[in-house]
């Protein structure tokens, strides 16, 4: 078993940054996989951001080149920077954990958190 917890979201104004971590704790073995997703009220929940146990990376477009994953395998946490931050934005985020998911396209994580609250004002 494997547990999420998220921090870091809140309320931003438009162009603003915010960090968002995520603090894995269990069978940390079965998390070769993370990543981050988010859904807005009255919309399909979408992958923003995951990254493998080897580092390989998937941005979805509508954030590349101003979200940011990474991660620190030493202390099992993961990371999501977002600058340039748009209303568009505006979503619960959550953290997601599993085994190979984020290589296959049709697959999903194993493990989610509770989510964290993002909201950008214009």
């Amino acid at each position: 078993q494997v547990q999420l917890v998220e921090s870091g979201g809140g309320s931003v104004q438009a162009g603003g940054s915010l960090g968002l971590s995520c603090t894995a704790s269990g069978d940390t073995s079965s998390t070769y996989c993370m990543g981050w997703f988010r859904q807005a009220p009255g919309k399909e929940r979408e992958r923003v951001a995951s990254i493998s146990a080897r580092d390989y990376t998937y941005y979805a477009d509508s954030v590349k080149g101003r979200f940011t994953i990474s991660k620190d395998n030493a202390k099992n946490i993961l990371l999501l920077q977002m600058t340039s931050l748009k209303p568009e934005d505006t979503a619960m985020y959550y953290c997601a954990a599993g085994s190979r998911w984020c290589l296959l396209t049709n697959s999903q994580p194993s493990y989610w958190g509770q989510g964290t609250q993002v909201t950008v004002s214009s």
